[in-house]
């Protein structure tokens, strides 16, 4: 009995080696899958700067001025001026209008109200369904 015992022992050993072989490469391969992302990740967002970069230069409001400048007869373009801007207080805005109050508001008879007018649109689509069937 004692040597069928070593033997499964000596397998299991041999069986847990293996599986820490296994798994010691498999970490090591995530690693180095996770090194090659954080690298992608740090030149995307190294490129993505220099494109704001880029966009900032192009956008410079001399720049924009001269362009438009010089397209002026295709792209008929005019220069903003500060007097072209409106204030906030010069717009319009409407007023909501407000129905008068001109009794007392009864709100039970209201909700009944409400209540009749679901039970008369239940009934409504029961009758529909069942004349056609469903």
């Amino acid at each position: 009995m004692r040597p069928v015992l070593y033997v499964l022992t000596f397998l299991g050993l041999i069986a847990l080696g293996f599986w820490a072989y296994r798994e010691n490469y498999a970490t090591q391969a995530a690693l180095r899958e996770v090194r090659g992302l954080q690298n992608e990740i740090a030149n995307l967002r190294e490129a993505l700067s220099v494109q704001r970069a880029e966009w900032a230069y192009l956008n410079r409001p001399e720049r924009l001025r001269d362009l438009a400048g010089l397209n002026f007869d295709t792209l008929k373009l005019l220069p903003m001026e500060p007097q072209q801007f409106g204030a906030v207080a010069q717009v319009v805005m409407p007023v909501p209008e407000i129905a008068p109050i001109t009794g007392p508001i009864d709100s039970l008879s209201g909700m009944a109200a409400v209540d009749d007018n679901i039970a008369d649109q239940v009934e409504a689509i029961v009758a529909t369904a069942a004349g056609e069937g469903l």
